[in-house]
């Protein structure tokens, strides 16, 4: 689906070669999502620089908007390493080539994979993250930001009931890690290996196909309620 790909490039660190491309965004968000078009002129009318700097700001700086998906699932215990190998050779069966610079659960990649998909894959792929891109769009609406629109997206395509809307209330009273004294206490802890090269085992793949839908909302979020998108 290409509007899933056009999300992925506009979630992924600003690179200047995307604005070189901006007539092609605008016409396919036009065209399949026009509610994304004040996004999309925003994102274009700023500076790669500073969107680059905001980008930063937003998803690199504590751990609450991560787009590594698994963040939000597994936090640092083990199933967290062996859900990771599931997903690369998911990704590797689909004839995706995995860039060593990202893990393979950042949520750009993972948009990458569900736009190579059938329909019908694609849209399962997203309801199998609702509850994650609820939460980081409720979180990232919660901080003024409208990249909150992009996840709105994600779940509309899905046809999720879902929205960051919906999860305002709950994430309004969360204490936020992204200020420099918490920043230091979260990277204070011990660094995680994640992956175990010795852990994979080609007979996961159906655990994994059910992996996000059986896991994927945070114990500490109630999405039993969810809203319309």
């Amino acid at each position: 689906m290409a509007l899933i790909k056009i999300i992925a490039l506009l979630l992924e660190y600003p690179d200047e070669a995307l604005w070189q491309e901006r007539d092609e965004v605008y016409e396919r968000v036009a065209a399949q999502q026009p509610a994304l078009l004040p996004f999309v002129e925003r994102y274009f009318a700023t500076l790669p620089l500073d969107m680059q700097a905001e980008w930063c700001a937003l998803f690199e700086r504590g751990r609450a908007t991560s787009m590594l998906l698994f963040e939000h699932v597994h936090a640092e215990s083990r199933d967290r390493g062996q859900a990771m190998v599931d997903l690369m050779a998911q990704y590797e069966r689909a004839g995706l080539e995995l860039d060593c610079r990202e893990l393979p659960d950042y949520l750009p990649l993972y948009l990458e994979y569900l736009s190579m998909q059938p329909v019908a894959d694609a849209r399962q792929g997203l309801l199998d993250v609702a509850p994650i891109l609820a939460l980081l769009g409720g979180r990232l609406k919660e901080r003024d930001s409208d990249f909150s629109l992009l996840f709105d997206a994600l779940l509309q395509v899905a046809n999720s009931p879902l929205s960051s809307e919906s999860v305002a209330a709950q994430v309004a009273g969360e204490e936020r890690d992204d200020t420099p004294a918490a920043m230091d206490a979260v990277w204070e802890e011990e660094q995680v290996k994640f992956i175990d090269d010795n852990a994979c085992d080609s007979s996961a793949q159906q655990q994994h196909q059910r992996r996000f839908r059986d896991e994927a909302a945070p114990q500490y979020l109630d999405l039993s309620a969810g809203g319309t998108a």
